[in-house]
Parts: structure tokens; C-alpha cells; sequence
């Protein structure tokens, strides 16, 4: 049976996943509602979450989940469902080791990678896209920098200070 610290330490990984799903899906509807979400360039702000691995590992199935909940709720076809929440999975736990392990400034570098490398093809393939595929990876790209990069380097920033405070078990 686990300890009573064991317990309280899973369910503050399930509310942080949690919370970070939703926060995720809230972001993506909302970029919905201004046409930035889906298509060719796609400026999810939910993307900027991705940074999230760097301060806490909770944060890997809450933007999986998250992913696959926007991605539904926008109306996208099963292959953006399974593909592109696979590509924010492949980038959060990139992001998870690169940030650890390397140098945090490179945690953006997998999800856009991720993005850029995966999500052309779903357009292409999935809603057989007329643009082609180097096209759709630059704009995805671009796309994927700005909310990964330069909001999501902004994020890293904002949270630095209080990370103990928001991300901490022990508080």
C-alpha cells in the first residue's frame, strides 16, 4: 500500500496533468475562435505550454491529453487526432530530456521539430492538402516557432521565479 506521501505525490502529478490539459484545450479553442489553430499555419498559443516538461514531468500527459482533446474538439479527422498528439507527445518528452539534460533554452527545439516534421504530412495526406509538403513545413514551422519558441521561451521566463510554488509536491 503506498505511503500517504506517495499518494499526495500522485495526485499532485494528476491535477498538474490535468490542469494542463485543459489550460492546452482552452488555448487551442480559443485560437480556433480567431481561425489560428487549424490549417496550413497553425498558431496554436497552447503550444507554448510545450516548455512545460522543462518544470515538471506531469506536464507530458497533460499536453497529450490536451492535444487529443483540441484536436477532437475543433472537428479534426482521426489521423490529426492520433498524428498530431503523437508530434506534442514526441515534443514534451523531448522537450522533458533536452531541457534537463542539455540546456534549457533548447527545450522548444523538440516540439517544434516534432510539429514540423510530422504535422505537414497530416495535412497533406489526411486532408489531401494541395500545398506541398516543403511548403506546409515551412509555414507549420513557422507557426510552431512563435508559439513554441518566442511564446513559450516567454512562458519559461515568467514561470522561473515561482516554479517551486506552482510546480513543487512538497507545497
Amino acid at each position: 500500500m503506498p505511503s500517504e506521501k506517495e499518494m499526495k505525490k500522485k495526485i499532485i502529478f494528476i491535477t498538474h496533468a490535468a490542469v494542463i490539459a485543459a489550460l492546452y484545450t482552452v488555448l487551442t479553442l480559443t485560437a480556433g475562435a480567431f481561425g489560428l489553430a487549424n490549417g496550413a499555419i497553425q498558431l496554436r498559443f497552447s503550444e507554448a505550454l510545450t516548455i512545460l516538461p522543462f518544470f515538471t514531468p506531469a506536464a507530458i500527459p497533460g499536453l497529450f491529453i490536451g492535444c487529443i482533446l483540441s484536436n477532437i474538439l475543433t472537428g479534426c479527422i482521426i489521423w490529426d487526432i492520433i498524428f498530431g498528439s503523437l508530434a506534442t507527445l514526441i515534443g514534451a518528452v523531448g522537450t522533458y530530456f533536452i531541457g534537463r539534460k542539455v540546456n534549457k533554452w533548447l527545450s522548444p527545439v523538440p516540439p517544434i521539430l516534432a510539429n514540423t516534421l510530422i504535422i505537414p504530412f497530416v495535412l497533406a495526406f489526411a486532408y489531401g492538402s494541395e500545398d506541398s509538403i516543403p511548403f506546409l513545413m515551412l509555414t507549420v514551422g513557422a507557426g510552431e516557432v512563435l508559439s513554441c519558441g518566442v511564446l513559450g521561451l516567454i512562458l519559461m521566463n515568467a514561470i522561473e521565479p515561482i516554479k517551486k510554488v506552482v510546480f513543487d509536491p512538497r507545497t
